[in-house]
C-alpha cells in the first residue's frame, strides 16, 4: 500500500517545542503545571466573596457605600493583571532552525578548531559591549542559539525567555520580558487588596462587637474568622513579594540576576542596564514599549502528512451521490477535447481558416468510427433477403 503526501496549513502554536499549553486557538498561552494557578484564582475569588458576602452590606450602611465599590473596582484590577500575567508569551525565544544550527556549529568549531583527545572543549560563549561593559552570552545546547543579554532557559517551560526573572507557578507562567510589568501590578494591587479586606474585616468585628460582643459577632459571621485567617498569612508573603521587587525595579535588576550575584559578585561588575537613577529604573521597566511577541503563534504554516492511498479514494457504497471530486484524490480527472473553430465556415471566418475546417471535415467523414465506442465481438446477423440472394448467386454459377 503506497503513501500520499498531503499538505495541509496548521498554525505555528501547534508546532511549537517546549512544555507549554495553548488556549483559544494560540491566543493564550501557559506553563502545563497549572494546579497553583488554579489555588490563586480560588483564594483571591474566594475571600473575596466572603468579603462582599458578609461585611460590605454592613459597612456600606454604617461607614460608607464608597468601601464596596473600590473593592470591586481593585479586585478587577487584580484579577486583570493576574489573566494578563498568565495567558502571555513571557518573550520566548524561538529555536534555531535545522540550517541555522548547523551553521553556527560549523562557526564555532571553525573558531576553537581542532580539540585534542581527552580535553574538555572550550565554553561556547560570546563577548559583546553594553554601556562600555563586557557582557557574555551563552550558548545553549536545547535551543541552539546564542542566548540575547539577561535570557535564560527555563527548566519547567523548557524554553529560552528573553529578560528572564523567574518561572512562577502562582501565575502558571514565566515572568519574563514581555509580562513583567503585569507580573508586579499584579503582586502591587493584591497585596492592597489583602490590606484593604483584613484591615475592614477588623473594622466589621469592632463595630459589631459594641452592639452584640464579640462572640455573638463570630458566631454571626462566621465568614469573617477565616477571611482575617486567609488575609493574615498571605499579607507577608505578598507585601514581602512586592517590596522585593520594587527593590529590584529600582535597580533595573532581574530576580535571575539577584540569586547568581551577576553584579555584586567577586569581581564587583556594575549593571550595565542600570541608569543610575531609580526614577529612570522604574520608568524603564514600568513604563517602555510594549515588545511584541517573536513567535507569530497564530501564523499559518505547512504540513505534509503521508496518508494511504486507498484512504485517498472513497469506496463507492460510501459516496452518497453519484458525483466525483478530484480536488484530494490521486484520480486524475478526465481530459475532455475541445474545438476551438467551427466546424462550419460562415461569414466571421476567415479565408485563411476555410481551409483547415474544410480539411478537418473531410478526415472526420472518412473515419466516422474513431469517435464512436468499439463494437461487440459479436458479427451482425444477416437478414434474408441477403441469404436468398446469395443461393440464387451459387445455382448460376453450377
Amino acid at each position: 500500500m503506497s503513501a500520499v503526501m498531503i499538505t495541509r496549513k496548521v498554525r505555528k502554536w501547534e508546532k511549537l517545542p517546549g512544555k507549554n499549553t495553548f488556549c483559544c486557538d494560540g491566543r493564550v498561552m501557559m506553563a502545563r503545571q497549572k494546579g497553583v494557578f488554579y489555588l490563586t484564582l480560588f483564594l483571591i475569588i474566594g475571600t473575596c466573596t466572603l468579603f462582599f458576602a458578609f461585611e460590605c452590606p454592613y459597612l456600606a450602611v454604617h461607614l460608607s457605600p464608597a468601601i464596596p465599590v473600590f473593592a470591586v473596582v481593585l479586585f478587577l484590577f487584580v484579577m486583570a493583571m493576574l489573566l494578563r500575567t498568565s495567558f502571555s508569551d513571557p518573550g520566548v525565544l524561538p529555536r534555531a532552525l535545522p540550517e541555522e544550527a548547523t551553521f553556527i556549529e560549523m562557526e564555532i568549531e571553525a573558531a576553537n578548531g581542532n580539540v585534542p583527545s581527552g580535553q574538555r572543549p572550550p565554553p561556547r560563549i560570546r563577548n559583546v559591549q553594553i554601556n562600555n561593559q563586557i557582557v557574555k552570552l551563552k550558548y545553549c545546547y536545547t535551543c541552539k542559539i546564542f542566548r540575547p543579554p539577561r535570557a535564560s532557559h527555563c527548566s519547567i517551560c523548557d524554553n529560552c525567555v528573553d529578560r528572564f526573572d523567574h518561572h512562577c507557578p502562582w501565575v502558571g507562567n514565566c515572568v519574563g520580558k514581555r509580562n513583567y510589568r503585569y507580573f508586579y501590578l499584579f503582586t502591587l494591587s493584591l497585596s492592597l487588596l489583602t490590606i484593604y479586606i483584613f484591615t475592614f474585616d477588623i473594622v466589621h468585628v469592632v463595630m459589631r462587637s459594641v452592639d452584640d460582643g464579640f462572640l455573638n459577632t463570630l458566631k454571626e459571621t462566621p465568614g469573617t474568622v477565616l477571611e482575617v485567617l486567609v488575609c493574615f498569612f498571605t499579607l507577608w508573603s505578598v507585601v514581602g513579594l512586592t517590596g522585593f521587587h520594587t527593590y529590584l525595579i529600582s535597580l533595573n535588576q532581574t530576580t535571575n540576576e539577584d540569586i547568581k550575584g551577576s553584579w555584586s559578585g567577586k569581581n564587583r561588575v556594575q549593571n550595565p542596564y542600570s541608569h543610575k537613577n531609580i526614577i529612570k529604573n522604574c520608568c524603564e521597566v514600568l513604563c517602555g514599549p510594549t515588545y511584541p511577541s517573536v513567535l507569530d503563534r497564530r501564523g499559518l504554516m505547512q504540513e505534509d502528512s503521508p496518508v494511504a492511498a486507498s484512504s485517498a479514494v472513497a469506496s463507492p457504497s460510501s459516496c452518497p451521490s453519484p458525483s466525483f471530486s478530484f480536488s484530494n484524490s490521486s484520480i486524475p480527472p478526465p481530459q475532455t477535447t475541445k474545438t476551438t473553430a467551427p466546424l462550419i465556415p460562415n461569414e466571421h471566418t476567415p479565408d485563411d481558416a476555410k481551409s483547415s475546417i474544410a480539411a478537418l471535415a473531410k478526415s472526420t467523414s472518412s473515419s466516422p468510427t474513431e469517435d464512436r465506442p468499439p463494437s461487440n465481438d459479436i458479427p451482425p446477423l444477416a437478414s434474408p433477403e441477403t441469404d436468398a440472394e446469395t443461393s440464387v448467386a451459387k445455382d448460376k454459377s453450377h
